[in-house]
Protein backbone atom coordinates (compact mmCIF):
# COMPACT_ATOMS: atom_id res chain seq x y z
CA UNK A 1 0.00 0.00 0.00
CA UNK A 2 2.74 2.45 0.89
CA UNK A 3 5.36 1.77 -1.74
CA UNK A 4 3.62 0.38 -4.83
CA UNK A 5 1.14 3.23 -4.83
CA UNK A 6 3.54 5.92 -3.63
CA UNK A 7 3.43 8.11 -6.80
CA UNK A 8 -0.37 8.15 -6.52
CA UNK A 9 -0.25 9.08 -2.83
CA UNK A 10 2.19 11.88 -3.66
CA UNK A 11 -0.10 13.33 -6.35
CA UNK A 12 -3.06 13.10 -3.95
CA UNK A 13 -1.12 15.04 -1.32
CA UNK A 14 -0.78 11.98 0.92
CA UNK A 15 2.81 11.07 0.13
CA UNK A 16 3.91 11.63 3.72
CA UNK A 17 0.70 10.80 5.57
CA UNK A 18 0.38 7.33 3.99
CA UNK A 19 3.24 6.11 6.19
CA UNK A 20 1.42 7.20 9.33
CA UNK A 21 -1.94 5.89 8.11
CA UNK A 22 -0.58 2.44 7.34
CA UNK A 23 0.95 2.32 10.81
CA UNK A 24 -2.57 1.80 12.17
CA UNK A 25 -3.17 -1.69 10.68
CA UNK A 26 0.41 -2.63 11.57
CA UNK A 27 -0.29 -1.65 15.18
CA UNK A 28 -3.51 -3.67 15.21
CA UNK A 29 -1.62 -6.72 13.95
CA UNK A 30 1.02 -6.34 16.67
CA UNK A 31 -1.68 -5.95 19.33
CA UNK A 32 -3.48 -9.11 18.22
CA UNK A 33 -0.22 -11.06 18.34
CA UNK A 34 1.21 -9.35 21.42
CA UNK A 35 1.70 -12.66 23.26
CA UNK A 36 4.22 -13.82 20.62
CA UNK A 37 6.11 -10.58 20.05
CA UNK A 38 9.90 -10.57 20.11
CA UNK A 39 12.16 -7.53 20.09
CA UNK A 40 15.78 -7.07 18.98
CA UNK A 41 18.67 -6.80 21.39
CA UNK A 42 19.12 -3.18 22.40
CA UNK A 43 15.41 -2.40 21.98
CA UNK A 44 15.37 -1.14 25.56
CA UNK A 45 17.55 1.75 24.43
CA UNK A 46 14.94 2.74 21.86
CA UNK A 47 12.10 2.48 24.38
CA UNK A 48 14.09 4.63 26.79
CA UNK A 49 14.58 7.17 24.00
CA UNK A 50 10.82 7.26 23.30
CA UNK A 51 10.11 7.89 26.98
CA UNK A 52 12.72 10.65 27.03
CA UNK A 53 11.13 12.26 23.97
CA UNK A 54 7.75 12.29 25.74
CA UNK A 55 9.31 14.06 28.73
CA UNK A 56 9.85 16.99 26.38
CA UNK A 57 6.17 17.94 26.58
CA UNK A 58 6.90 19.35 30.04
CA UNK A 59 9.43 21.86 28.70
CA UNK A 60 7.72 22.87 25.44
CA UNK A 61 7.01 26.35 26.70
CA UNK A 62 10.20 26.83 28.70
CA UNK A 63 12.24 29.80 27.52
CA UNK A 64 15.38 28.71 25.68
CA UNK A 65 18.43 31.02 25.65
CA UNK A 66 18.71 32.83 22.33
CA UNK A 67 15.20 31.84 21.24
CA UNK A 68 12.34 34.19 20.44
CA UNK A 69 9.84 34.85 23.21
CA UNK A 70 6.34 33.42 23.17
CA UNK A 71 4.98 30.32 21.45
CA UNK A 72 1.45 29.00 21.22
CA UNK A 73 -0.17 25.61 20.69
CA UNK A 74 1.74 25.24 17.44
CA UNK A 75 4.64 23.87 19.47
CA UNK A 76 2.49 21.01 20.71
CA UNK A 77 1.41 20.19 17.15
CA UNK A 78 5.00 20.04 15.90
CA UNK A 79 6.00 17.99 18.95
CA UNK A 80 3.12 15.56 18.34
CA UNK A 81 4.07 15.27 14.66
CA UNK A 82 7.59 14.12 15.57
CA UNK A 83 6.34 11.75 18.27
CA UNK A 84 3.97 10.18 15.73
CA UNK A 85 6.91 9.50 13.41
CA UNK A 86 9.03 8.00 16.18
CA UNK A 87 6.11 5.71 17.07
CA UNK A 88 5.59 4.82 13.40
CA UNK A 89 9.27 3.89 13.08
CA UNK A 90 8.94 1.68 16.16
CA UNK A 91 5.85 -0.05 14.80
CA UNK A 92 7.35 -0.84 11.38
CA UNK A 93 10.47 -2.25 13.08
CA UNK A 94 8.40 -4.66 15.17
CA UNK A 95 5.94 -5.43 12.37
CA UNK A 96 8.54 -6.54 9.83
CA UNK A 97 10.72 -8.17 12.47
CA UNK A 98 7.89 -10.33 13.84
CA UNK A 99 6.29 -11.47 10.58
CA UNK A 100 7.33 -14.90 9.41
CA UNK A 101 9.03 -15.39 6.06
CA UNK A 102 5.98 -17.09 4.54
CA UNK A 103 3.74 -14.18 5.59
CA UNK A 104 6.06 -11.39 4.40
CA UNK A 105 9.19 -12.57 2.56
CA UNK A 106 12.21 -10.36 3.13
CA UNK A 107 12.80 -10.43 -0.62
CA UNK A 108 9.42 -8.78 -1.18
CA UNK A 109 10.29 -5.97 1.22
CA UNK A 110 13.66 -5.49 -0.49
CA UNK A 111 11.98 -5.38 -3.91
CA UNK A 112 9.58 -2.70 -2.68
CA UNK A 113 12.49 -0.60 -1.45
CA UNK A 114 14.19 -1.15 -4.82
CA UNK A 115 11.00 0.02 -6.55
CA UNK A 116 11.12 3.18 -4.45
CA UNK A 117 14.59 3.83 -5.87
CA UNK A 118 13.04 3.73 -9.35
CA UNK A 119 10.36 6.22 -8.27
CA UNK A 120 13.06 8.40 -6.71
CA UNK A 121 15.03 8.36 -9.97
CA UNK A 122 11.98 9.27 -12.06
CA UNK A 123 11.12 12.09 -9.68
CA UNK A 124 14.72 13.34 -9.83
CA UNK A 125 14.68 13.40 -13.63
CA UNK A 126 11.34 15.23 -13.75
CA UNK A 127 12.64 17.74 -11.22
CA UNK A 128 15.81 18.27 -13.24
CA UNK A 129 14.12 18.89 -16.58
CA UNK A 130 10.81 20.47 -15.47
CA UNK A 131 11.77 22.28 -12.25
CA UNK A 132 8.80 24.66 -12.17
CA UNK A 133 6.17 21.92 -12.32
CA UNK A 134 3.74 22.06 -9.38
CA UNK A 135 0.40 20.41 -8.69
CA UNK A 136 -2.62 21.30 -6.61
CA UNK A 137 -3.45 18.08 -4.80
CA UNK A 138 -6.96 16.92 -3.82
CA UNK A 139 -5.85 17.07 -0.18
CA UNK A 140 -4.97 20.72 -0.71
CA UNK A 141 -8.45 21.36 -2.11
CA UNK A 142 -10.23 19.61 0.74
CA UNK A 143 -8.45 21.32 3.64
CA UNK A 144 -9.67 24.72 4.88
CA UNK A 145 -7.86 27.60 3.17
CA UNK A 146 -5.90 28.71 6.21
CA UNK A 147 -4.63 25.23 6.98
CA UNK A 148 -3.81 24.43 3.35
CA UNK A 149 -1.74 27.62 3.05
CA UNK A 150 0.15 26.98 6.28
CA UNK A 151 3.84 26.77 5.34
CA UNK A 152 4.47 23.65 7.41
CA UNK A 153 1.42 21.84 6.00
CA UNK A 154 1.99 23.02 2.42
CA UNK A 155 5.33 21.21 2.30
CA UNK A 156 3.50 17.90 2.73
CA UNK A 157 0.35 18.34 0.64
CA UNK A 158 1.51 20.54 -2.26
CA UNK A 159 3.44 18.38 -4.78
CA UNK A 160 6.51 20.13 -6.23
CA UNK A 161 9.21 18.46 -8.29
CA UNK A 162 12.17 20.71 -7.48
CA UNK A 163 13.41 23.68 -5.54
CA UNK A 164 15.15 26.32 -7.62
CA UNK A 165 18.14 27.87 -5.83
CA UNK A 166 21.03 30.15 -6.81
CA UNK A 167 23.83 28.26 -5.07
CA UNK A 168 26.37 28.60 -7.91
CA UNK A 169 25.44 32.19 -8.77
CA UNK A 170 22.71 31.17 -11.20
CA UNK A 171 19.38 29.40 -10.84
CA UNK A 172 19.80 25.66 -10.46
CA UNK A 173 17.05 23.04 -9.97
CA UNK A 174 17.48 20.69 -7.03
CA UNK A 175 15.14 17.67 -7.49
CA UNK A 176 12.79 16.75 -4.66
CA UNK A 177 9.93 14.67 -6.18
CA UNK A 178 8.28 12.57 -4.91
CA UNK A 179 9.29 13.96 -1.51
CA UNK A 180 8.75 17.34 0.15
CA UNK A 181 12.39 18.50 0.30
CA UNK A 182 15.54 18.26 -1.81
CA UNK A 183 17.52 16.82 1.11
CA UNK A 184 14.83 14.18 1.66
CA UNK A 185 15.26 13.20 -1.99
CA UNK A 186 19.00 12.83 -1.38
CA UNK A 187 18.56 10.66 1.70
CA UNK A 188 15.92 8.53 -0.05
CA UNK A 189 18.28 7.94 -2.99
CA UNK A 190 21.03 6.72 -0.65
CA UNK A 191 18.74 4.59 1.55
CA UNK A 192 16.94 2.83 -1.32
CA UNK A 193 20.05 2.30 -3.46
CA UNK A 194 21.46 -0.80 -1.65
CA UNK A 195 18.15 -2.63 -2.03
CA UNK A 196 17.88 -1.63 -5.69
CA UNK A 197 21.35 -3.05 -6.33
CA UNK A 198 20.44 -6.24 -4.44
CA UNK A 199 17.11 -6.92 -6.17
CA UNK A 200 17.79 -5.54 -9.65
CA UNK A 201 21.51 -5.90 -10.35
CA UNK A 202 22.56 -8.86 -8.17
CA UNK A 203 19.53 -11.13 -7.89
CA UNK A 204 17.48 -10.01 -10.89
CA UNK A 205 16.96 -11.81 -14.19
CA UNK A 206 19.08 -10.81 -17.17
CA UNK A 207 16.42 -8.42 -18.46
CA UNK A 208 16.01 -6.93 -14.99
CA UNK A 209 19.75 -6.45 -14.67
CA UNK A 210 19.91 -4.60 -17.99
CA UNK A 211 16.96 -2.41 -17.01
CA UNK A 212 18.53 -1.84 -13.60
CA UNK A 213 21.80 -0.76 -15.18
CA UNK A 214 19.96 1.78 -17.32
CA UNK A 215 18.02 3.12 -14.32
CA UNK A 216 21.20 3.42 -12.26
CA UNK A 217 23.00 5.20 -15.09
CA UNK A 218 20.28 7.80 -15.72
CA UNK A 219 19.83 8.33 -11.97
CA UNK A 220 23.30 9.87 -11.89
CA UNK A 221 22.02 12.94 -13.76
CA UNK A 222 19.86 14.27 -10.88
CA UNK A 223 22.52 13.14 -8.39
CA UNK A 224 25.14 15.31 -10.12
CA UNK A 225 22.90 18.32 -10.58
CA UNK A 226 21.29 18.12 -7.16
CA UNK A 227 24.39 19.90 -5.75
CA UNK A 228 23.90 17.63 -2.74
CA UNK A 229 27.31 17.31 -1.11
CA UNK A 230 25.98 15.04 1.62
CA UNK A 231 24.63 12.60 -0.97
CA UNK A 232 27.90 12.60 -2.92
CA UNK A 233 29.88 11.81 0.23
CA UNK A 234 27.38 9.15 1.34
CA UNK A 235 27.64 7.36 -2.01
CA UNK A 236 31.43 7.41 -1.77
CA UNK A 237 31.38 5.97 1.77
CA UNK A 238 28.90 3.24 0.81
CA UNK A 239 31.04 2.35 -2.21
CA UNK A 240 34.14 2.05 -0.03
CA UNK A 241 32.24 -0.17 2.41
CA UNK A 242 31.01 -2.40 -0.41
CA UNK A 243 34.47 -2.67 -1.97
CA UNK A 244 36.03 -3.53 1.41
CA UNK A 245 33.47 -6.29 1.98
CA UNK A 246 34.07 -7.73 -1.51
CA UNK A 247 37.85 -7.73 -1.04
CA UNK A 248 37.49 -9.30 2.40
CA UNK A 249 35.36 -12.06 0.89
CA UNK A 250 38.36 -13.16 -1.20
CA UNK A 251 36.39 -14.35 -4.25
CA UNK A 252 38.80 -13.61 -7.14
CA UNK A 253 36.09 -13.53 -9.83
CA UNK A 254 34.06 -11.05 -7.78
CA UNK A 255 37.18 -8.98 -7.14
CA UNK A 256 37.97 -8.87 -10.88
CA UNK A 257 34.42 -7.78 -11.70
CA UNK A 258 34.61 -5.14 -8.97
CA UNK A 259 37.91 -3.75 -10.26
CA UNK A 260 36.52 -3.66 -13.82
CA UNK A 261 33.39 -1.86 -12.62
CA UNK A 262 35.51 0.61 -10.64
CA UNK A 263 37.65 1.45 -13.66
CA UNK A 264 34.58 1.87 -15.86
CA UNK A 265 32.97 4.05 -13.20
CA UNK A 266 36.11 6.18 -12.86
CA UNK A 267 36.19 6.79 -16.62
CA UNK A 268 32.47 7.61 -16.63
CA UNK A 269 32.81 10.05 -13.73
CA UNK A 270 35.86 11.72 -15.28
CA UNK A 271 33.94 12.24 -18.54
CA UNK A 272 30.81 13.50 -16.75
CA UNK A 273 30.05 17.01 -15.44
CA UNK A 274 30.50 15.74 -11.86
CA UNK A 275 34.12 16.88 -11.28
CA UNK A 276 33.29 20.38 -12.50
CA UNK A 277 30.05 20.49 -10.50
CA UNK A 278 31.83 19.27 -7.36
CA UNK A 279 34.50 21.92 -7.71
CA UNK A 280 31.91 24.63 -8.38
CA UNK A 281 29.92 23.47 -5.34
CA UNK A 282 33.03 23.55 -3.14
CA UNK A 283 33.84 27.03 -4.42
CA UNK A 284 30.32 28.13 -3.38
CA UNK A 285 29.74 26.76 0.15
CA UNK A 286 26.45 28.70 0.25
CA UNK A 287 24.96 27.66 3.61
CA UNK A 288 28.10 26.57 5.48
CA UNK A 289 28.44 29.72 7.56
CA UNK A 290 24.77 29.84 8.52
CA UNK A 291 24.72 26.12 9.32
CA UNK A 292 27.77 26.51 11.53
CA UNK A 293 26.31 29.49 13.38
CA UNK A 294 22.96 27.73 13.84
CA UNK A 295 24.58 24.54 15.15
CA UNK A 296 26.71 26.55 17.58
CA UNK A 297 23.73 28.55 18.82
CA UNK A 298 21.64 25.37 19.14
CA UNK A 299 24.22 23.56 21.25
CA UNK A 300 24.94 26.63 23.37
CA UNK A 301 21.23 27.19 24.05
CA UNK A 302 20.59 23.55 24.98
CA UNK A 303 23.68 23.18 27.15
CA UNK A 304 23.04 26.35 29.12
CA UNK A 305 19.26 26.09 29.32
CA UNK A 306 18.34 22.39 29.55
CA UNK A 307 21.24 19.99 28.89
CA UNK A 308 19.58 16.83 30.23
CA UNK A 309 16.02 16.92 28.87
CA UNK A 310 16.30 19.57 26.15
CA UNK A 311 13.38 21.79 25.19
CA UNK A 312 11.01 19.26 23.60
CA UNK A 313 10.88 20.86 20.18
CA UNK A 314 12.47 23.51 17.98
CA UNK A 315 12.41 27.25 18.69
CA UNK A 316 12.53 30.32 16.47
CA UNK A 317 15.81 32.18 16.71
CA UNK A 318 15.86 35.59 18.33
CA UNK A 319 17.13 37.73 15.46
CA UNK A 320 19.21 36.21 12.67
CA UNK A 321 22.16 34.56 14.52
CA UNK A 322 24.33 37.67 14.22
CA UNK A 323 21.92 40.35 15.48
CA UNK A 324 18.80 40.28 17.64
CA UNK A 325 17.35 42.99 15.38
CA UNK A 326 17.67 40.86 12.23
CA UNK A 327 15.11 38.43 10.84
CA UNK A 328 12.71 37.74 8.02
CA UNK A 329 11.21 40.66 6.24
CA UNK A 330 8.98 41.09 3.17
CA UNK A 331 10.89 40.04 0.07
CA UNK A 332 13.77 38.50 2.05
CA UNK A 333 12.83 35.32 3.88
CA UNK A 334 16.48 34.25 3.84
CA UNK A 335 17.36 37.26 5.98
CA UNK A 336 16.14 35.26 8.97
CA UNK A 337 17.53 32.06 10.41
CA UNK A 338 16.11 28.52 10.52
CA UNK A 339 14.75 27.48 13.93
CA UNK A 340 17.08 26.16 16.62
CA UNK A 341 17.22 22.37 16.35
CA UNK A 342 17.03 22.17 12.54
CA UNK A 343 19.53 21.72 9.67
CA UNK A 344 20.60 18.33 10.99
CA UNK A 345 18.93 15.63 13.07
CA UNK A 346 21.76 15.63 15.60
CA UNK A 347 20.97 19.26 16.44
CA UNK A 348 17.28 18.41 16.86
CA UNK A 349 18.21 15.60 19.23
CA UNK A 350 20.50 17.83 21.29
CA UNK A 351 18.02 20.70 21.46
CA UNK A 352 14.78 18.70 21.85
CA UNK A 353 15.93 15.70 23.96
CA UNK A 354 19.17 16.86 25.58
CA UNK A 355 22.33 14.82 25.99
CA UNK A 356 20.53 11.76 27.36
CA UNK A 357 18.15 11.45 24.41
CA UNK A 358 20.93 12.12 21.90
CA UNK A 359 23.27 9.48 23.29
CA UNK A 360 20.49 6.90 23.56
CA UNK A 361 19.34 7.46 19.96
CA UNK A 362 22.86 7.18 18.53
CA UNK A 363 23.69 4.15 20.68
CA UNK A 364 20.68 2.21 19.38
CA UNK A 365 21.68 2.53 15.72
CA UNK A 366 25.39 2.34 16.46
CA UNK A 367 24.99 -1.00 18.24
CA UNK A 368 23.02 -2.38 15.30
CA UNK A 369 25.81 -1.41 12.92
CA UNK A 370 28.66 -2.85 14.99
CA UNK A 371 26.68 -6.03 15.63
CA UNK A 372 26.17 -6.69 11.90
CA UNK A 373 28.99 -5.06 9.93
CA UNK A 374 31.08 -8.24 9.84
CA UNK A 375 28.18 -10.31 8.51
CA UNK A 376 28.13 -11.42 4.87
CA UNK A 377 24.35 -11.81 4.76
CA UNK A 378 22.89 -9.59 2.00
CA UNK A 379 20.37 -7.83 4.24
CA UNK A 380 23.06 -7.08 6.81
CA UNK A 381 25.31 -5.64 4.09
CA UNK A 382 22.49 -3.49 2.73
CA UNK A 383 21.41 -2.41 6.21
CA UNK A 384 24.95 -1.44 7.22
CA UNK A 385 25.30 0.60 4.01
CA UNK A 386 22.08 2.41 4.93
CA UNK A 387 23.35 3.05 8.47
CA UNK A 388 26.61 4.48 7.10
CA UNK A 389 24.62 7.03 5.11
CA UNK A 390 22.34 7.61 8.09
CA UNK A 391 25.33 8.34 10.31
CA UNK A 392 26.51 10.97 7.83
CA UNK A 393 23.11 12.51 7.14
CA UNK A 394 22.31 12.87 10.84
CA UNK A 395 24.80 15.77 10.87
CA UNK A 396 23.18 17.72 8.03
CA UNK A 397 19.64 16.48 7.27
CA UNK A 398 16.36 16.54 9.19
CA UNK A 399 15.51 12.82 9.25
CA UNK A 400 12.42 12.40 11.41
CA UNK A 401 9.88 11.48 8.74
CA UNK A 402 10.24 9.16 5.71
CA UNK A 403 14.03 8.70 6.07
CA UNK A 404 13.79 7.37 9.65
CA UNK A 405 10.91 5.07 8.63
CA UNK A 406 13.07 3.65 5.82
CA UNK A 407 16.09 3.17 8.07
CA UNK A 408 13.93 1.23 10.53
CA UNK A 409 12.83 -1.10 7.70
CA UNK A 410 16.49 -1.74 6.88
CA UNK A 411 17.22 -2.40 10.57
CA UNK A 412 14.24 -4.79 10.78
CA UNK A 413 15.52 -6.79 7.80
CA UNK A 414 18.98 -7.02 9.41
CA UNK A 415 17.49 -8.20 12.69
CA UNK A 416 15.24 -10.76 10.99
CA UNK A 417 18.08 -12.14 8.84
CA UNK A 418 20.33 -12.50 11.89
CA UNK A 419 17.59 -14.13 13.95
CA UNK A 420 16.76 -16.59 11.17
CA UNK A 421 20.44 -17.50 10.80
CA UNK A 422 20.69 -18.11 14.55
CA UNK A 423 17.64 -20.38 14.45
CA UNK A 424 14.83 -18.65 16.26
CA UNK A 425 13.49 -15.70 18.28
CA UNK A 426 15.96 -13.33 19.88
Amino acid sequence: MIFVGFPVWWVLGLGTFIFLLMTVPMTLYLYRHRADLVVPRGFGLWLFFLVWVLLGVGVLWAQAPGAALGGGMGRLLVFSWRVAWYVAATVVLLFIGNLRERDLPAERVARLLGLMFVFTTIGGLVGSFFPTLELTSPMEMLLPGGLAKNEFMADWIHPKVASVESILGFEQARPMAPFPYANTWGSAYAFFLPFFIMTWLVRGSRARRVAGGVVLLVSLWPVVYSLNRGLWLALALMALFGIAKILANGDLSTVRRTVTAMLAGAVLIAASPLPGMVQARLDNPHSNNRRGLLASQTVRSAMTGSPIVGFGSTRDVQGNLTSVAGGDRPGCRACGAPPLGTQGHIWLLIFATGLVGTVTFLLFFGLFFFRHWRSRMPYCLAGCAVLISFGLFVLTYDLVEVPLFTVMIAVALMWRARRTAEGGPA
